[in-house]
């Protein structure tokens, strides 16, 4: 009890130091805009109106109607002033943190392990963009209830009924509600019903660590057992399957899903493939991270799908068959390939390659394989133990680093965007939102740099033609002005802000 008190307190310290910066940041002008500053909805607070729209739009593209209540929730409680939806996000990841490892210790009975993972959960640099982007409330909201199923599942497992499988159905209701990234879960309690909770037992041997619920074992069995576990997590699915359905129709509607012909599936799954190796090595060394990684497109040779497939399906026959002596091997690996799967592109949304946030709940899969393979392979060495405790202790120590520098970027649009910029190269939305944050500080000359960048790397871009038009308006370069405005909306004839702008321009013209 008290070690893991503890670890508690570690992990509540560690992550306050990278996050509590936060309570001086603003809102970004990218999804922040939409999620609360320029949402009347949601200023309203927890009304009648504001609930019944919590429910039934599919603003931005998504239907999460928890999350915008949550958000309301916040304006009812704060205001518009960002500090206390800043704070909210970093007591939602310390909870998910304590959860992660309260539920993992339950699981293994392995104390040190667990709270090693929990603190890779929670000081890590790619989980930044979940925290300190308070539009990504739905991140860090949905993942404290797929916690909470997690914790409601094994309660289950040790005491079946009724009551207590109805508990876990409402947390990942619940879950579904905040995002849709939890119609994976389902697959990965059966990931855990294999280890460590050994509810499936395929002749492991050698297994050092506790197994949590040897009673349940039907090692003359599997198959009837798998299809048991299967058979009980058929509701689990439907969840997953209606949300599932539910999400593709609303950001198809909304305009996310982008249409085959823009990303073909061979550029798709390309790409797919190779995120699933960029993500590896953003964990391993975390640097250039940025909000926004413009997608390659064609510019990325289909014999790097074919390697990144090839790696793909050696590491999981590798690690399958290397599970009968360490069962947490394939449980990480697929805990971490099965997690991406909505997210990696395959179904295109939005115009990233990848996102940090993605990763949010997926690295929990390789963070589980480093806390129990390392200690298992240098236990055979003398000073195998002192050196792994000092060696972690260095590792959080610089993800902690890491963090709190990764943090500063989100300071607010213009920190965001110039380092994103920085670290990218032909991002046309960043170009755009950084020239958007500096006109609105009144720097015009920089942001029209940033404005004519952006149409330098995609002429089209009706926005960015409106945003240079008002800044030559401005300037009072109304012939300029109006080119621009006429750009935009020849490229978007139902631009009504671009419309009422040239009004304006040619009406000054004419006096």
């Amino acid at each position: 009890m008290r070690n893991r008190l503890l670890v508690c307190v570690f992990l509540a310290v560690a992550t306050l130091a990278v996050y509590w910066q936060v309570e001086s940041y603003e809102f970004v002008n990218y999804d922040d805009d939409d999620y609360i500053s320029d949402n009347s909805h949601v200023q309203q607070g927890l009304t009648g109106d504001s609930i019944i729209w919590a429910f039934t739009a599919t603003h931005v593209a998504n239907w999460h109607p928890l999350t915008w209540l949550s958000h309301m929730l916040d304006c009812q409680l704060y205001g518009m002033n960002p500090t206390g939806h800043h704070l909210t996000n970093v007591f939602f990841h310390l909870v998910n943190t304590l959860l992660l490892f309260l539920v993992l210790e339950w699981m293994t009975g392995a104390l040190w392990r667990s709270g090693f993972v929990a603190a890779l959960f929670a000081l890590h640099p790619l989980h930044v963009e979940s925290v300190a982007w308070v539009a990504e409330r739905k991140d860090v909201l949905s993942t404290m209830f797929w916690m909470l199923t997690m914790w409601a599942y094994l309660g289950y497992t040790k005491r079946p009924g009724v009551k207590r499988y109805l508990l876990i159905l409402l947390f990942f209701a619940l879950g579904l509600m905040a995002k849709p990234m939890l119609v994976t879960l389902p697959f990965v309690l059966l990931l855990l019903d294999y280890w460590p909770l050994g509810r499936i037992w395929l002749g492991q041997s050698g297994i050092e660590h506790p197994v949590a619920n040897q009673a349940n074992i039907a090692a003359k069995k599997p198959r009837t057992q798998v299809f048991r576990l299967l058979l009980g997590k058929t509701p689990l699915f439907a969840l997953a399957a209606v949300s599932s359905v539910v999400t593709f129709v609303v950001q198809k509607s909304g305009g996310a899903v982008k249409a085959l012909e823009a990303y073909p599936f061979n550029i798709r799954i390309t790409n797919a493939m190779v995120s699933y190796f960029r993500y590896i090595s953003k964990a391993i060394w975390p640097q250039k991270l940025a909000i926004l990684y413009p997608h390659p497109g064609q510019s990325l040779p289909m014999w790097h799908a074919a390697l990144a497939g090839l790696l793909l399906v050696v590491i999981s026959t590798v690690v399958i068959r290397a599970g009968r002596r360490c069962p947490y091997l394939p449980v990480g690996w697929l805990w971490y390939v099965g997690t991406l799967v909505p997210v990696i592109g395959l179904v295109q949304v939005g115009e990233q390659a990848m996102a940090d946030r993605y990763t949010y709940v997926s690295l929990i899969g390789l963070f589980i394989i480093i806390a129990w393979g390392v200690p298992d392979l240098t236990a055979k060495y003398h000073y195998g133990k002192s050196a792994l405790a000092l060696a972690a202790a260095s590792l959080l120590v610089a993800l902690m680093v890491c963090s709190s520098l990764q943090v500063k970027h989100w300071k607010n649009s213009v920190t965001l965007f110039e380092h994103t910029v920085s670290v990218t190269a032909n991002n046309p939305t960043a170009h755009y939102n950084l020239s958007l944050a500096l006109g609105k500080k009144g720097m015009l000359q920089e942001s029209m740099k940033h404005s004519y960048e952006t149409l330098r790397i995609r002429p089209n871009y009706a926005d960015a033609h409106n945003n240079l038009g008002v800044a030559l308006t401005k300037q009072g370069r109304l012939q300029e002005a109006v080119f621009h405005f006429t750009e935009a909306l020849r490229i978007n004839p139902e631009y009504g802000k671009a419309r009422r702008n040239l009004d304006k321009v040619l009406l000054i013209k004419r006096k």
